[in-house]
Parts: structure tokens; sequence; C-alpha cells
């Protein structure tokens, strides 16, 4: 719920212009009297994304996202409510006033402030433990890496004692208590053994999130312990698939792109070659979270993996993720080296440069590892091999051009009959096979669950609240036979209400308002598509006039048919079949 009351909610949102909040993050154009761009919430290649000044909204007629300028920043940055409201406010000219927080709120505050003191204060026990006579093996093994004085102290380098408690007892003597300790990622308590630490005998890595704030760390073991890596737990602080190794120092890069690496020695080598861009997950996979939080900052990713059959896996993987956020993607080849740490070290910075101009277009690369799969030998396996090429091509691209694009340059480099290669993709089109939806997950979802009956008449309710928007004018027409009860449960009665309430005051219906009453993502997404049919979805080459009855007819008649079903008393069911039969009768002139 909103930590703010509703005049300094409303006051917020009517000060801040949405054109000006999401042309910081997407190219608008204008069109009539609204904005469009290309959609920052799924990949596309047409620009779907309206944005509505006398509204206050945002739309997308391809994926369905939409809400006012709040919902855009708790989608696009994963704000909640009140971080929305609290980075608006300065920028438009409203103090917030000073709220005392609840009991349970000020605990959770203050057991999350107390985390990252934890985490601070390790950071400094283990940069000051590597630069003892403890830390000589770890220091060794930094020197060995050939890592600077100044690349150390940039990313807060250190090690751990190699007894089990030394940091325990250190945060012990600190004041901090098991209570806390046990869940801060860094100590295990139990009953046999007491406070131990997770990590020792280890050179540690912090893992900063994007303030600059120690979250977590990693740890590589000293010796030829098991594992050779280990990573921090999750923790109310610490979020791997939402965590990238260097972003911190990456997100002040000039550049404009980022290598995506696989490892932390990756990126620190890279930095200190002076690619002050260069980014890891932290271990795992990429994901749709850490795809997330690189769209915040850059549209291209170049992939520096590991050269090997395990990095090109992970390359693969990570390829549609990053396309399915709407990121452009290209993949750096560093043969004959495995990483960019060894890369850098034999053949330098100037080398690596090189790579980068010359990195491969992520679509050949699928299409190159797909090839080592196929014996080309055999006639057989090579059609089989250009068959799927062209099945590729065919889902990958859904325009002619693109299509036409792919198919010269892949004909060309991997040896395959231009023309036949173009027929093959021809048929494949004609076949039925398409394009991917570019919001695939979720529409694969949807298309995988059959479609309510009442979806036209859901339909026919979204233009109604559509139509009473743009043109008031209507209501003193309609009000007399469709009301708010005529509307089905939930979202669309609720919002079927406010508006009718706006419009018998004779007031503009404030849409924008109307999105702040529901919290929950999905809800917003049906106000908006509720506020956003497009007329011409039911009245092409239709007198407006008759399809404004039309509408209202299928809205009454569904509305009686449920009231008998539920049963409804005998006066209100008359009253209404009187209703209907005068509205049958009526003439509109819009």
């Amino acid at each position: 719920m909103p930590y703010y009351s509703d005049e300094i909610v409303e006051e917020v949102r009517t000060r801040t212009d949405i054109v000006d909040v999401i042309s910081q993050y997407v190219n608008l154009q204008k069109k009539g009297s609204q904005y469009f761009g290309l959609c920052p919430f799924h990949n596309e290649k047409t620009g779907s994304f309206s944005v509505s000044p006398q509204k206050q909204m945002y739309y997308c007629f391809g994926c369905g996202a939409g809400g006012n300028v709040f919902s855009f920043l708790m989608n696009y940055e994963n704000m909640t409510f009140k971080e929305a409201i609290e980075e608006l406010a300065p920028k438009c000219g409203v103090t917030l006033p000073q709220r005392e927080m609840t009991y349970q709120e000020r605990q959770r505050a203050d057991r999350r402030s107390r985390l990252f003191e934890i985490n601070k204060e390790a950071a400094g026990y283990y940069y000051k433990m590597l630069r003892s006579k403890e830390g000589e093996q770890a220091m060794a093994y930094f020197t060995k890496r050939e890592l600077t004085a100044d690349t150390l102290h940039k990313f807060g380098l250190g090690c751990t004692s190699k007894y089990s408690d030394s940091l325990y007892k250190y945060l012990r003597g600190k004041g901090y208590e098991d209570e806390i300790l046990k869940d801060c990622g860094l100590i295990t308590i139990d009953e046999k053994r007491g406070g131990h630490d997770k990590f020792w005998n280890r050179a540690m890595f912090p893992i900063f999130d994007a303030n600059g704030k120690v979250v977590a760390f990693g740890g590589r073991v000293m010796g030829d312990g098991e594992p050779k890596y280990l990573n921090s737990p999750e923790t109310e602080i610490f979020n791997k698939s939402k965590t990238l190794f260097g972003l911190y120092f990456a997100r002040k890069t000039r550049r404009q792109q980022f290598i995506l690496c696989e490892g932390y020695m990756d990126v620190i080598s890279l930095h200190q070659a002076g690619f002050d861009n260069a980014v890891a997950s932290l271990g795992t996979a990429l994901t749709e979270g850490h795809a997330g939080m690189l769209k915040r900052y850059v549209k291209d990713v170049y992939l520096s993996y590991d050269s090997d059959g395990a990095g090109q896996k992970a390359a693969l993987r990570a390829i549609p993720i990053l396309k399915n956020a709407g990121i452009s993607c290209r993949v750096i080849n560093m043969s004959p080296y495995k990483d960019p740490d060894e890369f850098i070290k034999a053949l330098g910075a100037e080398e690596y440069e090189k790579r980068i101009q010359n990195a491969e277009n992520s679509f050949m690369y699928q299409v190159r590892m797909l090839e080592k799969n196929y014996d080309l030998t055999d006639p057989e396996k090579k059609s089989d091999f250009q068959k799927e090429v062209a099945r590729m091509i065919v889902t990958e691209f859904p325009t002619q051009l693109e299509r036409e694009n792919y198919t010269e340059s892949v004909a060309a480099r991997f040896n395959i009959p231009r023309e036949a290669l173009g027929k093959y993709i021809i048929e494949l089109g004609q076949s039925g096979i398409t394009a991917k939806n570019q919001n695939q997950n979720r529409d694969s979802e949807r298309r995988s669950t059959p479609k309510p009956k009442d979806d036209g008449m859901k339909m026919s309710q979204r233009l109604l609240l559509t139509w009473l928007v743009e043109d008031t004018s209507i209501y003193g027409k309609i009000q007399e036979y469709v009301t708010p009860d005529d509307f089905e449960e939930g979202v669309y009665k609720q919002v079927a209400t406010e508006v009718f309430k706006y419009l018998s005051d004779g007031s503009t219906v404030d849409t924008a308002r109307i999105v702040d009453l529901f919290m929950e993502d999905e809800d917003r997404r049906v106000v908006a598509a509720l506020f956003n049919t497009t007329v011409g979805e039911l009245t092409d080459n239709m007198d407006l006039s008759k399809a404004l009855k039309e509408t209202l007819l299928r809205i009454k008649k569904h509305s009686l048919e449920l009231a008998q079903k539920n049963g409804a008393d005998l006066k209100s069911l008359v009253e209404g079949k009187k209703k209907l039969q005068r509205l049958e009768r009526l003439e509109f002139s819009l």
C-alpha cells in the first residue's frame, strides 16, 4: 500500500509529465495527439508502445504493458510504489512529509541496515587481512594473476584467515549478535560447533550492488580444496539472479555497451586493461533478472564467455534471454585462449579491442554452433542442417527485409545455395510457421490457455470505457441505460464505477489516478487496456452511432442474462428489461 497520503501521491503525479519521464528511457515520436516508440518491456521491431499526455498513461498494444508514470518506474526500474514517488517528487518540486515508520517497518529497515553494516565490516576485515602476514598466500595469488595495487584497492579484494572462526570472533567483538549473524550469509551457527565462518582460507571478492554497497562475497580457495569458487548464499539484501559483479563500476562507463563475462577475474582483468564496461553473473547462468538489470543501462551486450564447450553452451542459453529483454547481442571470439583474462595477458588490450570490433552477430554465432552438430559430408545431414537454418530464420525474424538479409549472409558464409534457401524459407512461411512473438514466454502461456467465452463481452466493455473517456458527451446519452452494475465484477466494475463518478460530476476522467487504485501489476495492465481499446477494432466500416448502440445492447443483454442466472429479484429484472427495450428503440447520433 502507498506510504503517502492520496493528496501527496496525486500532487506528485499531476506535476509530473509522463512523456518527459518515459522519453528518458524510450525514443518517442509524436503521432497525432500521442507519442510512440519501441516498447521497453519486450523486444519489437515496430513501435507499438504509446504514451498519452492527455491520459498521462502508457500502453503497449503488443505485450499489454500499461499504467501511469508510477507503474512505469515500478516495472522498468524495479522500484516499489514508495520508491517511485520518492524518485519523482524532488524532480517536480514536491516536498514529501517525513512519516513515522511503523514498528514492523522500523524493525525491517534496521535489520537491513545492520546486514549492510556486517558486510561492510567483513569487507574491511578481509581487505586488511590480505595486507597482513596471514594474507601472504592470497597476495601471492593476486600478484601471479598480475593485478596491480590500484586494482586490488578498486575492487576491495581481500582474503580470509586459515582459521574457520576468525571473522565470527571479529564480528562478535564488534557487538553483532548470533541472531543477526546467522542471516548475513557469512556465518553459520550450530549447537555443536557454535559460530564459524562460511569462508576461510580463501581469496575474497566483495560483491557490490548497483549503489556500491557490499551485499555478498565470492571466495576462491587457496590450495586444492573444494569448491574452487564459493559465493555467499542469498540473503535479504542479496539476490543472485538480479546481481551482476562489476555493475557498480560498469554503470559509469562512457562506452555504449557492456561486456558480459563468466567470472570475477575476467571482469577485473578487463577493467584493469581499460574495459570498464565488463560485468559478470555470479557463477550462475544468465537469468531474466540479469537481463532486466542490463537493459536499464545499455541496449547492446557483447558476450565474452569462455571459448570451451561449456562457455559456448552458456552463450547459446544467454542469447535468447538477452534478445527477449530487447538487448542486441554479439559474441566476442577469444580463441585460441579460453577466457578474457588469458587473452589480455597473452595479446593485450589492443588485440582485445580488435576482437570487440569484429564481434560476431549472435544469430550467425548460433548458426555456426549448430553447424558443429552435423556431418556436412553426408548429403542427408547437410540437408537437415540447411533446413534447420531456414527454420531458424523464419522463426527469428518477422519481416521480409530481415529474412532476405539473413538469408543472403547465411548462404554466403555457410555455403548454402542462396536461391534454394530462399525458396524453402517461403515454403515454411506458407505452411504457417511464423516468427516467434517477442514476448514469447508470456504469449505462449496465453496461447496455451483457451480464451474464455466472454472475451467478446470484455472487449465491448473495454470499448465503452475508452469511448466515455475520449468523448465525455456520450455519458449523457447512455447513463439512463447502462450503469457500473452492468460491468463484470472485479477490476472492470471498479473502473466503471470511478469513470461514471467522474462523468456524473461533470469532471474530466483522471485515468492515471484510477490506475493508482490498484496495487497488483496485472490489475494495472488490465486498467491500462480498458482505457486504450482501439475503436477501429470493432467498428471498421461501421457507423460510429450504430457501433455505440450495438455495444450498449451487448453489455445490457449480457448483464440481464447474468442477473437472471444469479437469481435477481423480479422487480429489478423487469426494470432492466424495460431499459433494454427503450435502448433498442433509441436512435443515437454522434
